[in-house]
């Protein structure tokens, strides 16, 4: 088949979101389907060969807002919007977009989801002209359902199919304020007639996504994320620790209160005031943007105040050779993440070092661990919980690395880019042929 692959990049930011999506393209091309990939917004941070060079960036930051704020401006001419879609004017609006919040952007979004009729009218046209000359999709994907104001357009002028991803929309639509987020969910279901089908990475965020926007279970499909397994195959098997060798804790993922680094923090704290675990370290790794920065720091003073500040360290926008070393470097890992979530390729990265999951027992975290038995669940997301379930495990080496070698050996075989792209494939034939059912 031939396919479209639309994403937002994120500019100087590492984003899980385009991670799975360009290595969806890759391994889509190599199964035998031509596969576009086309970025949006600003350039894509990737920590692998990009599937999208020599491909435009449609929808400029800079022209997005331009459009947005100042009337009249999408009549500007074609060469003099052009220059604010130079790659060094992109780079520079990446530094400042890594500074905004959802909540700032709140009228922005909900005039994206408009599509035809919200301000970005000229991008989506400027866009659309450029796939009429690209060679036919029998679908275009939209890489999550912000995106969803492209289909109608996108339907109506190349006759395509149009399928939407679902990443982890609810906590980004859930922290815009009123009355932006009741309006932008509100167009969001009623712009949800226009996909042809949905798929979710997870059947937790399948079902939660459902519910908000009202789409019927027949045109939602579940296909777990996957991940490229280049050197994390190379990872060789742990070897057993003496008594008394140092024990690494891990956190990787954007390092925010959203994803729990402090609850990871304090967890620590509580375990080092045992002295039974004096030799555990605690390594964090992950995003970190201009916006983290403060809460970074927080966290520092905090195990500075309790001396302990040198026995943690710290690894910021590390390369993928970088990252994998990171995971395998550490014997367990916790991402207490506390908002929705549709998947979290942290989870399979982990364990596909060999490295065990903590996790609490909300959102994705039971279906995925529990399919892969690559962790444990810790009940509620409180650092006193995550402490409690960590000591046990910490204590007995022996059954991290029976929960490591499960998620290893769960992962190769369910969780790779190739069982994905297969995955999405099938799921595609699904939802096109009661689609075509539907509309009889």
């Amino acid at each position: 088949m031939n396919f479209v692959q639309i994403t937002p990049g994120a500019g100087g930011m590492y984003c899980g979101n385009c991670f799975r999506d360009n290595a969806l393209v890759a391994a889509l091309r190599r199964q035998g389907h031509e596969t576009l990939m086309v970025p949006l917004y600003l350039p894509m941070t990737l920590d692998e060969s990009a599937a999208h060079t020599g491909t435009p960036t449609f929808f400029g930051g800079i022209n997005v807002f331009l459009s947005q704020k100042v009337p009249g401006y999408s009549r500007a001419p074609a060469w003099f919007r052009a220059l604010f879609d130079s790659p060094r004017l992109l780079k520079w609006a990446a530094g400042k977009a890594a500074k905004t919040r959802a909540s700032d952007v709140g009228e922005l979004n909900l005039s994206m989801l408009r599509g035809e009729e919200g301000g970005q009218t000229r991008e989506l046209e400027d866009l659309i002209a450029w796939l009429a000359t690209q060679p036919h999709p029998d679908v275009v994907f939209l890489s999550n359902a912000l995106l969803v104001g492209f289909a109608r357009r996108l339907k109506e002028t190349l006759n395509t199919r149009v399928i939407v991803f679902l990443q982890s929309e609810e906590a980004f639509l859930d922290s815009i304020p009123e009355p932006w987020r009741s309006q932008s969910w509100k167009t969001l279901a009623d712009r949800s007639p226009d996909i042809d089908g949905w798929i979710s990475p997870t059947r937790y965020f399948a079902d939660r996504m459902q519910q908000r926007m009202g789409v019927p279970a027949d045109r939602i499909r579940v296909v777990p994320n996957g991940i490229k397994l280049d050197g994390y195959d190379r990872v060789p098997e742990r070897a057993a620790k003496a008594p008394g060798e140092p024990l690494i804790l891990g956190f990787f993922a954007r390092q925010c209160a959203e994803k729990g680094l402090d609850i990871v923090v304090d967890a620590f704290l509580e375990l080092r005031r045992d002295a039974a675990f004096k030799n555990v370290r605690l390594k964090v790794g992950g995003g970190c943007g201009p916006s983290d920065i403060p809460f970074v720091e927080e966290q520092k003073q905090k195990l500075g105040k309790a001396g302990l500040l040198a026995d943690v360290s710290f690894h910021p926008n590390v390369s993928r050779e970088e990252k994998v070393a990171f995971y395998a470097s550490c014997d367990v890992l916790s991402v207490p993440g506390r908002h929705s979530e549709a998947f979290g390729l942290y989870q399979i990265e982990s364990m596909a070092a060999g490295t065990p999951l903590v996790q609490p027992a909300s959102i994705t975290y039971p279906e995925i661990l529990g399919d892969t038995d690559g962790g444990i669940l810790c009940g509620p997301n409180t650092p006193a919980a995550l402490a409690q379930a960590l000591r046990p495990l910490l204590a007995n080496p022996a059954r991290l690395r029976e929960l490591g070698d499960a998620g290893r050996r769960a992962v190769t075989h369910r969780y790779t880019d190739e069982a994905m792209a297969a995955g999405v494939y099938t799921a595609v034939r699904e939802l096109l042929s009661a689609s075509s059912q539907n509309s009889r």
